[in-house]
């Protein structure tokens, strides 16, 4: 079966990108995967439209090239998405966040990260789950990611960013 775009009949279901709530009637994507836990089956894995253009471009790209029209501004996700398909890590990003101690090292530098530094949080999506794998310096984004253009997916995995904090965390992109 195909991947789908339809509209949410119960406000039950929570986004797999961001972790907050589908609401009812809200759109939302659904991405299909074989059944992790049986040998035959589907499983349907669901996500804000946003959040499937930024954590699940391809699949988001196939369900809106088979949608009917009632998706409001297709071209955005689309482009969002083809961002996500252009630089292969981006979809990793989980979120912005201050180090809590110095102990992680950068995937991309492969120095410690300092204590209060800014960082991104890297998953990677298997077996229909997204799995921890590491952290960013600030600083290495562009470096691995191949754009410094993060700011507004960090800002939508990452809840608690303030104002104040998105401005710092844009300083130490650079």
């Amino acid at each position: 079966m195909p991947h789908v775009i339809e509209p949410a009949p119960t406000g039950r279901a929570k986004c797999r990108g961001c972790g907050s709530a589908i609401q009812k009637d809200e759109l939302r994507f659904g991405e299909r995967i074989p059944n992790p836990f049986a040998d035959e089956g589907e499983a349907t894995l669901w996500f804000h439209l946003v959040c499937g253009a930024y954590k699940r471009p391809e699949p988001l790209l196939e369900a809106l090239d088979a949608a009917e029209d009632d998706v409001p501004d297709p071209e955005r996700l689309a482009a969002l998405a083809r961002v996500g398909l252009e630089h292969h890590r981006l979809p990793r990003l989980d979120a912005a966040e201050r180090s809590p101690t110095g102990r992680a090292s950068c995937r991309s530098c492969r120095t410690k990260i300092a204590k209060g530094a800014w960082r991104f949080r890297l998953v990677f999506f298997e077996d229909g789950r997204f799995e921890p794998s590491g952290f960013v310096h600030a600083g290495c984004a562009a470096s691995y990611f191949g754009t410094a253009d993060v700011l507004d997916r960090a800002r939508r995995f990452t809840a608690d960013l303030s104002d104040e904090d998105a401005t710092e965390l844009a300083s130490a992109l650079g």
